[in-house]
């Protein structure tokens, strides 16, 4: 199993002064669950290089077991700071994408006109892509290539809700708010309690609520992966 993590390259939180990034526990968990279950992966980001950490996923209040190992970790950490530009990865050579959250990507991957074309490609080549927390923003602007709707046009989906964008106090800071994006473009939106693991399949599409949703996300991603090897069901 190869597969794809796309990272976002934005550290800036708006016009806030603050910085922001990815989530950690949204990479550590699932990097874990790919690699224990051994998968092979890739680190992207839009400008390769680095990506930026959001602070706050340092607080020792966010800290898990995935974290504290991947802090642990310095092979981990090495890949993190040399990502590959996403321009120059294709979809032709992984199984999966994985797009871990924090508010970075509602600035870049949700433009990108790169990771656009790779979920766009993914999907149609019948490869999975999961999203997890804010990263499903990444699917704004994805188009199913055969009727130009959205991707999650139809699609049960979930991402970081509007009440707990609320309880961080940032709904006016983000360019545009998760959950609201996903019903806009037409998906069956579903949540979970605030904070607590929910994660959706539909389809090709896996989509996690909020950080303590990553693992849960990553192993959906494992179980169709797992489907597609011989001897799978379906």
């Amino acid at each position: 199993m190869k597969i794809l993590m796309v990272l976002t390259s934005h550290d800036k939180l708006g016009d806030t002064g603050k910085k922001t990034g990815f989530w950690l526990e949204e990479l550590a968990a699932p990097y874990y669950a790919f690699k224990d279950a051994g998968a092979e992966l890739t680190l992207a980001s839009p400008k390769g290089g680095p990506s930026p950490l959001d602070p706050k996923s340092s607080d020792p209040s966010a800290q898990t077991d995935a974290t504290r190992r991947f802090n642990a970790d310095e092979t981990a950490k090495a890949e993190l700071a040399a990502t590959r530009k996403l321009a120059d990865v294709s979809i032709d050579d992984y199984d999966a994408v994985f797009y871990p959250g924090g508010h970075g990507p509602l600035w870049d991957l949700a433009e990108d006109k790169h990771s656009i074309q790779l979920i766009e490609r993914a999907l149609a080549a019948g490869k999975p892509v999961a999203a997890v927390c804010h990263a499903p923003g990444v699917l704004r602007y994805a188009r199913d290539p055969r009727t130009g709707e959205p991707v999650v046009r139809g699609k049960h989906a979930t991402g970081f809700t509007d009440s707990e964008e609320a309880a961080v106090g940032l709904t006016k800071v983000v360019p545009f708010l998760v959950e609201d994006m996903l019903k806009a473009n037409g998906a069956h939106f579903e949540r979970g309690p605030d904070w607590a693991p929910f994660a959706v399949s539909d389809g090709l599409l896996i989509t996690g609520q909020n950080p303590a949703s990553s693992e849960l996300a990553a192993e959906r991603l494992l179980g169709k992966l797992r489907q597609k090897q011989p001897g799978g069901a379906g």
